[in-house]
């Protein structure tokens, strides 16, 4: 697969994916309602599924396609028009692309569409972690990730397909590890609710690999867990980065009931514990470069 589209490319996932394709030496395709100056084999394309626009000379080169596209779960309150918003930037704009490489793109033989760990829900009492075949919970991420999935799966007569349900991402440029490690610059460790939720989380540079693993393997095929193999507490996340930056960091509970105040209903996604399985993407023979905390952590300090 020479040419490979990444359709929300231009936030820090997609960034991140470019960047391996392109020490892989392959020609990649970013398309965005606001495309930019491409560099170094990186070109942009416009796209905007809501108004059904794109670049139809774009599309009909592409051998693959990435799909990143939705908005941010926990950018804005859930309000009833954001959640609507939530659902129609993956649902309506994956519909979209599909209709558009049905038409432009006969020469697309894989699809690789992110969704979420959120598709399990909450921990429950007296099982394992999650596993790829389980079903999904039923609160509104939940739906947003199976009605998600449905519409990714809906072009598998056509394509290989496969769906990454992305846990905690850990990078510099974006996710949650600024949130984490920004305040202890101050001296200041935030530990959000009790802090013993269970983290599922992964390094951005091993999400990156395991995108391209999945578009460019032609035994991938069906959903795989975009996870560390070492889930862990949220407080072992932060005494972690604490512990690695050194100095005097000082503990601050923020309660439950102050981030539900703060962020409304998409404050549970913060608080819940989700413990979800890597076993099956180990399996598959992918090596993580970044299987325990500590070393994730290390790597982003040094690069931050």
């Amino acid at each position: 697969m020479r040419t490979i589209g990444i359709f929300g490319g231009s936030g820090f996932v997609g960034m991140h994916i470019a960047s391996q394709l392109r020490e892989q030496e392959k020609e990649v395709i970013i398309f965005s309602r606001h495309p930019r100056q491409g560099q170094h084999g990186i070109s942009y394309a416009q796209w905007d599924p809501s108004n059904k626009t794109i670049d139809t000379a774009a599309v009909a080169k592409l051998d693959a396609v990435i799909s990143l596209a939705g908005s941010g779960v926990v950018d804005k309150r859930w309000s009833k028009a954001y959640k609507q918003e939530i659902l129609d930037s993956r649902v309506m704009s994956t519909h979209f692309l599909h209709e558009q490489l049905v038409q432009h793109a006969p020469g697309c033989k894989a699809f690789v569409a992110a969704s979420a760990t959120g598709y399990y829900g909450p921990d429950r009492a007296a099982r394992g972690p999650f596993k790829e075949g389980d079903e999904p919970f039923h609160d509104f991420l939940a739906d947003v990730c199976r009605q998600w999935e449905e519409a990714s799966a809906a072009g598998a007569d056509r394509y290989r397909t496969s769906i990454i349900r992305i846990g905690i991402v850990l990078g510099n440029e974006g996710g949650a590890y600024p949130q984490f490690a920004g305040p202890q610059r101050f001296g200041v460790m935030p530990i959000l609710g009790s802090g013993k939720q269970v983290v599922s989380w992964i390094h951005v540079d091993d999400l990156a690999a395991l995108f391209i693993r999945a578009v460019t393997d032609e035994t991938w095929r069906g959903a795989y867990n975009g996870v560390a193999p070492s889930p862990v507490m949220h407080v072992t996340i932060m005494k972690t980065i604490a512990s690695v930056k050194g100095g005097i960091k000082i503990p601050v509970p923020v309660p439950g009931f102050a981030l539900r105040i703060g962020l409304g209903e998409s404050a549970i996604e913060v608080l819940k514990s989700c413990t979800v399985s890597a076993q099956h993407v180990l399996q598959s023979a992918f090596n993580f470069r970044f299987k325990d905390i500590r070393d994730a952590v290390m790597d982003l300090e040094k690069k931050s």
